[in-house]
């Protein structure tokens, strides 16, 4: 048999041996030492163990475990079980639920809305699916919701933590492709908010068409408990909760008379309620001027220094160099787009605030205690890699501390949980590790028994054209999804296209991106959907693994609609890494 024979050999081998079962990272190395030593067997030497696959075993094992990507592994992990032991979600989504109440579908937009939260904050499919499906897919089906709607949403929302930053996926796939993790985040960001939006109209616009699927919630459900005082507080000022607040601070004596309970209310309890009130406008406000300030003011700062450092230079010419204001300056478009976006949030805050009542100012209490909190982290964790602060690996430690400071916070992380969620961050972070030796050497055999080469050859005498070898290799990727996880597709299979894309002058960023929305489909097509698996884990006994596969499949068909809108506008997976870090 041929080299190259030998390796497709393996690549069958490696397939058929993982769907009986055997551990995926034991059977790389297996394979991968076994056809070595063939590869490098000679019958001059005298001793058996006088092979180079030993070397390259060391070699491969050495080099993987000095991969840089690798460290921010453990601690992205560690926030993720920190946080799902420490019980943060419930508060959660019953505030989501309440803000929602008036949306046909309310407990799976509610449902959604936490699974694409919750999967940022953990990156961990199972065990926001198990979680959720302890919280929510009860409820549901006690309302009267379709299983097969109440299936979908939480096993197609679960998956979005692996797709949106910051994720372990796009870390393994970094480190496979050779890439930037930051550039990676960036470029996954918009497809992955944007898969969660295609989810959250099909439910909606489901739900519209057939009520029936969806019933309205009874009235104690969606009704917001808001306490004694502020109904009084409301007749003694104004039905507008922020108009009446405004008048208590400036005449606090009928606010003062009103009692909660046994206790008198107090001026310090007003100010509480209008900060709350302003909460909403807060968070507009500073987005907008956050986006303002880092776009114009920033980028007007970085290009006045860079002139000026040229200018100290004195080199003739180069003044109107990459480094000109005019080149770092807002883009194309900018301050229309701004002016506009600007003066529809003004427009909503106006009308909301115009509609503001107790209940409201409830649901807004609710949802800052719930929500701000874990929000503030997220999005800390992922400024600060976008932006350029800190590497990846050290905002992943910030995360970890601040999944620990929450939880504690909370009160609901004891010295049992802290054992269990440091055991499952080891054991997950030396699977993961195992994986990447075991798949450097797998694919360093391979190489060097000409499959790579025999593969390359095939495609290119194809004689394809780029939208072809995209589409081929992403049908591939989805083919593989369904007996095969996103761990062996990416460890394993990836390798293989990715000398390909030079030739086709295919962006790995935009190929790897695809990728990722692609291998959503790994967790929702059966027979391995582990979604499946893991709701039917904690799922009442009459509702049947078939259902829940049957609840899956629409959203597998969302998937493929979202990977060809990424392909023919490549802009929203290109542009925020362009932009933050060049083309």
């Amino acid at each position: 048999m041929s080299d190259p024979a030998l390796g497709l050999t393996m690549l069958v081998l490696i397939v058929v041996v993982i769907m009986m079962g055997f551990p995926t990272a034991f059977t790389l190395m297996g394979l991968g030492i076994f056809f070595g030593y063939i590869a490098f067997y000679d019958p001059s030497h005298v001793s058996l163990a006088d092979n180079r696959v030993f070397d390259l075993m060391v070699q491969r094992t050495y080099g993987a475990m000095t991969n840089d990507v690798l460290i921010s592994i453990p601690l992205f992990v560690l926030m993720g079980y920190v946080m799902e032991r420490g019980a943060l979600v419930d508060k959660m989504f019953y505030s989501i639920q309440l803000a929602f109440r008036k949306v046909p579908a309310s407990l799976a937009v509610a449902t959604l809305i936490v699974c694409t939260f919750w999967g940022i904050a953990s990156g961990l499919v199972g065990a926001v699916v198990v979680l959720m499906g302890v919280i929510a897919f009860n409820p549901m089906l006690k309302a009267g919701y379709d299983v097969k709607l109440a299936s979908g949403v939480i096993t197609a929302g679960g998956t979005l933590g692996i797709l949106i930053p910051p994720s372990v996926m796009i870390i393994v796939y970094a480190a496979v492709a050779g890439q930037s993790v930051v550039k990676l985040y960036a470029a996954a960001m918009f497809p992955g908010f944007f898969l969660s939006l295609l989810y959250l109209i099909y439910i909606v616009g489901w739900a519209m068409i057939n009520p029936k699927i969806a019933p309205p919630l009874p009235e104690d459900q969606v009704k917001v408990p808001v306490p004694d005082w502020l109904h009084k507080f409301q007749a003694a000022y104004s039905k507008n909760v922020l108009v009446g607040l405004l008048q208590a601070l400036a005449s606090p004596s009928r606010a003062m008379a009103i009692r909660d309970g046994d206790r008198p209310i107090t001026y310090w309890t007003l100010v509480k309620n209008f900060i709350a009130a302003l909460v909403p406008f807060m968070l507009v406000a500073g987005t907008l001027w956050l986006v303002w300030w880092y776009v114009v003011i920033h980028q007007q700062v970085a290009a006045e220094a860079a002139v000026e450092g040229v200018q100290q230079l004195g080199t003739p010419g180069l003044t109107a160099g990459p480094a000109s204001a005019a080149e770092l300056g807002p883009p194309e478009g900018f301050y229309l787009w701004f002016g506009i976006i600007a003066a529809v949030c003004a427009l909503l805050q106006v009308r909301y605030y115009f509609r503001l009542d107790v209940s409201r100012l409830e649901v807004i209490k609710l949802l800052s205690t719930s929500i701000m909190p874990l929000g503030i982290l997220t999005v800390v964790v992922l400024a600060v890699i976008l932006f350029g602060i800190t590497t990846a690996t050290e905002s992943a430690g910030v995360g970890a501390a601040g999944a620990f400071l929450l939880a504690i916070q909370a009160k609901t992380l004891d010295w049992k949980r802290t054992k269990e969620a440091v055991f499952l961050t080891a054991k997950t972070t030396a699977m993961v590790c195992w994986l990447f030796v075991g798949s450097a050497l797998f694919s360093g055999v391979f190489a060097i028994l000409g499959g790579q080469g025999l593969v390359e050859q095939w495609v290119l005498s194809l004689n394809m054209t780029p939208v072809q070898f995209m589409i081929l290799s992403q049908a591939i990727i989805f083919v593989l999804g369904w007996p095969l996880e996103w761990t062996e597709i990416i460890v394993i299979f990836v390798p293989i296209f990715l000398p390909l894309l030079r030739h086709f002058n295919i962006d790995p960023i935009l190929w790897g991106t695809l990728v990722f929305v692609n291998l959503q489909a790994a967790f929702l097509s059966p027979p391995v959907a582990m979604s499946a698996f893991y709701l039917k884990g904690v799922s009442p006994k009459h509702v049947t693994l078939n259902q829940i596969f049957a609840g899956m499949m629409p959203y597998m068909l969302i998937v493929i609609v979202c990977m060809i809108i990424m392909y023919f506008w490549p802009g929203m997976t290109l542009w925020l890494p362009n932009y933050l870090y060049g083309g």
